[in-house]
This record gives structure tokens, C-alpha cells and sequence, in this order.
């Protein structure tokens, strides 16, 4: 065990954890954050995406070691209230259906957006390609992160 220092959603946690526990399941079962999905927990299927200084990966994957001073955000981090622009676009083009994988498509297309505010359709495929939804919703994710796209930085 080892003490583990982490700011998740902008507030800090210390922790008592084995190096080696991925992310995933610091945020699940020590941080009671169950916005962030177990899906394959080999890095696949992007269920368990979250944002690490912005950047999108996969926390099955992380190790809560390799964090460091790193900012995580998770989904209930994105927005308080579902006000971040790509959440009003899932909401407004009907994305989900069985819902598992949306907050791992929902934090890949965040930080999508946040370097490339306004993506070609060979960037999204290119940015969600690691999310996988079993529903198919591939066309509604599509549209939903053009609208996003579309609507940031006009109060969405």
C-alpha cells in the first residue's frame, strides 16, 4: 500500500491504495464515482474513459501510480448540472439507448472538442474509433458532437 494523492473533479483525495490499481476501480470503489463504466478492462471498448490533464484515456488501463500531480475529471465531474455542450447534444439528438457506454463516448468527445472545436467527420471517427456502442449509435454520436460543436461558446 502506498499513499496516493489525487485531485479528482477538482478536489483532493489521499488515499491509502497498491500502486498498481487501475484508476478505474479507485474511482468505482474507493472515490464512489460510478459515472465510469467497467467494460473490457483491456483499453477496448472506452467505457471507461476519463480525462487526465484533458486528455482522454482509459482508466481499466491507468495505473493510480502513474496519476502524479495530474488533474482526473469523470463524468460527473464534466458538469455539474448536464450543461456541458456535448451532454445538451447527446440529450438534444437522442444518443443513447442502453446508455453503458455514453460517459466514455461523452468524455471522448469532450476532449475531442476541447483541442478541435470544430472536427471534420474524419476527426470524430478518428477520436471515438476506441469508444465501442453495442447499440450502434454511431450516427447519433456523430451529429451529437457536430451540434456540440456547433453550440460551444454560445451558452449551449
Amino acid at each position: 500500500m502506498s499513499a496516493i494523492h489525487l485531485i479528482v473533479n477538482n478536489r483532493p483525495h489521499d488515499l491509502e491504495i497498491a500502486p498498481d490499481t487501475p484508476l478505474l476501480w479507485v474511482l468505482r470503489d474507493k472515490l464512489n464515482l460510478t459515472g465510469t463504466k467497467y467494460g473490457c478492462g483491456m483499453g477496448l471498448c472506452g467505457a471507461c474513459t476519463v480525462h487526465l490533464d484533458g486528455e482522454a484515456v482509459r482508466a481499466c488501463q491507468t495505473p493510480v501510480s502513474t496519476v502524479g500531480a495530474k488533474k482526473i475529471t469523470t463524468i460527473e465531474g464534466l458538469s455539474q448540472d448536464n450543461t456541458h455542450p456535448v451532454q445538451q447534444a447527446w440529450i438534444a439528438e437522442q444518443v443513447p439507448q442502453c446508455g453503458y457506454c455514453q460517459p466514455g463516448q461523452i468524455m471522448s468527445a469532450a476532449a475531442l472538442l476541447a483541442k478541435t472545436p470544430k472536427p471534420s467527420d474524419d476527426q470524430i471517427e478518428t477520436a471515438m474509433v476506441g469508444n465501442l456502442c453495442r447499440c450502434g449509435m454511431y450516427q447519433r454520436i456523430r451529429r451529437a458532437i457536430h451540434r456540440a460543436a456547433s453550440t460551444a461558446g454560445k451558452g449551449a
